[in-house]
């Protein structure tokens, strides 16, 4: 048995369906994360500051610290999702733990200048925690040939086909090569026996289904793992009594791989098809920078507002794809096994800039004890770009991207409330759809916890849960089956904060 483990150079001109408005949703969300106390209040901080987390929403935040600390963080991340599709709803349930926060800040207090205060901060964030996964199955009347005649309409029959003494993957990975994603998922419609030309000529450009069906069995199996990180860089200070000013530098690391197993049968008893199997695996590495400014003000002993400016992410990135086909297709090429997941096609750097951010924040202190906060967030998804722009697929996409995506607005509530070292939070946030004609439900997500102060050191836990369903297509091309799925996200965050 052979075995080969290979890489190709994708064109970024012919990386057709390669790079999507998913990517840009993926890597343009940042969920409500980090210390026990942030997450318990909903992330509502914009105003408040003195929470190494805080920085994430305003990073005026760390000026407002009286004393030098480091906080460490640590989650259980449950992912409860029940997908509904073809008349039928499967759940999943996972669980994963994760290192999720930690962080400094050095302050330097000043007695004969009118800057107060100033602080030097450092803290990682996982922004994003991509475990998770979900499975589909139902019937529908949309098969899998479809995907493949979309891609094969057109396409000359030609280089389609494996040339004498040429081995079957060493022809997937050179028509990815030269001719594209596209070209290549034709290769495997026709090498599988799922399509076949209309006439035999090199030169045919007409494609149809050899599956017979009229109502179909379809599962679909989806598994994501991975993180996009934050590394803080901040930088704040205190001028007299009642105003904060600071200024972030962010460094994310971006790691992500989707696994997807799709299975279909339920075709016409005389098809010559009978089973089809199509699973594909995607892996993304890459980085990204951004920089944050923001203010916050005391107008008086009780009342603070905030106002803080996120800078579009920039992230360059790289993909990595591997697929594997297989049908009792009597036509089917019988070396189809030797194309695996040991093949893998490198696609070249490609960018996404993620839009801008707008936060204004307002809260009532309560002396001490306790506090009313909230957050008000402002972020035009339709600004998102895949770059370079001068491609002319990139190009067509941030088109479809502006016409899809709109304003997302988000509102987040925090409260805290203190009986001498117990504090008691609780907290609700909002957040809108990105798509402009509603796909994808709103979020809503709702939080508690409890915090005990030693004196040096202190103490939190908090629970989180936030609920959103989404559209999840199975595939971007040729058929629009797609399973609906409720996600359920419960967080069980415990932090530890030591100040010296």
């Amino acid at each position: 048995m052979r075995t080969v483990f290979a890489f190709i150079m994708v064109l970024s001109c012919t990386a057709i369906s390669a790079q999507n408005i998913n990517d840009v949703l993926r890597y343009s969300t940042e969920n409500t994360q980090g210390t026990a106390r942030f997450q318990a209040m909903g992330g509502a901080f914009g105003a408040l500051g003195g929470d190494l987390s805080s920085l994430n929403v305003n990073p005026a935040g760390s000026a407002v610290f009286n004393y030098s600390q480091f906080t460490i963080s640590g989650s259980n991340y449950n992912r409860d999702n029940e997908a509904f599709f073809g008349n039928r709803t499967r759940t999943t349930d996972i669980n994963s733990l994760e290192l999720n926060q930690a962080g400094g800040a050095f302050v330097f207090k000043s007695s004969d200048s009118p800057w107060k205060k100033l602080s030097l901060a450092f803290n990682y964030d996982l922004v994003q925690n991509f475990d998770n996964e979900f499975f589909a199955s139902g019937s529908t009347l949309q098969g899998i040939d479809n995907y493949f005649l979309s891609f094969a309409q057109g396409q000359t029959l030609g280089p389609l086909r494996v040339q004498q003494g040429e081995f079957i993957e060493d022809a997937y990975l050179d028509i990815g090569s030269s001719l594209g994603f596209g070209a290549q998922q034709a290769f495997l419609g026709f090498q599988s026996g799922l399509i076949e030309p209309e006439t035999d000529d090199d030169a045919n450009t007409a494609y149809f289904p050899l599956a017979e069906y009229s109502n179909l069995e379809q599962s679909y199996f989806q598994r994501t793992t991975g993180y996009n990180s934050k590394f803080t860089v901040n930088f704040a200070g205190q001028y007299q009594e009642n105003l904060y000013i600071g200024a972030s530098l962010n460094f994310h690391a971006v790691l992500y791989e989707q696994l997807t197993q799709f299975d279909e049968t339920g075709y016409d008893a005389d098809s010559e098809i009978q089973s089809t199997s199509f699973d594909n695996l995607l892996r993304t590495e890459g980085d990204g920078f951004s920089f944050s400014l923001g203010a916050i003000a005391r107008l008086n002993d009780n009342i603070r507002v905030g106002g803080s400016y996120q800078s579009p992410t920039w992230y360059r990135l790289t993909d990595d794809v591997s697929q594997s086909i297989r049908t009792d297709s009597p036509v089917a090429n019988p070396d189809l096994q030797f194309i695996d997941f040991n093949l893998v096609n490198l696609f070249p750097e490609y960018r996404i800039k993620t839009p801008s951010k707008l936060t204004g924040s307002a809260a009532i202190v309560f002396g001490k004890d306790g506090l009313l906060s909230f957050d008000y967030s402002y972020q035009d998804m339709s600004e998102a770009e895949l770059r370079p722009t001068s491609d002319p697929n990139f190009s067509n996409e941030n088109e479809f991207i502006a016409s899809q995506l709109g304003v997302v607005n988000s509102y987040r509530i925090g409260g805290e409330y203190r009986i001498e070292r117990v504090s008691l939070r609780g907290g609700y946030r909002y957040e809108s759809s990105p798509f402009e004609d509603d796909q994808g439900a709103d979020l809503n997500g709702y939080s508690g916890g409890i915090g005990y102060d030693f004196g040096g050191s202190r103490l939190d836990v908090a629970l989180s849960r936030t609920e959103r369903e989404t559209s999840e297509q199975f595939f971007d091309a040729g058929l629009d089956n797609a399973a609906l799925v409720n996600r359920i996200n419960t967080n069980v965050t415990l932090s530890f904060t030591m100040k010296f």
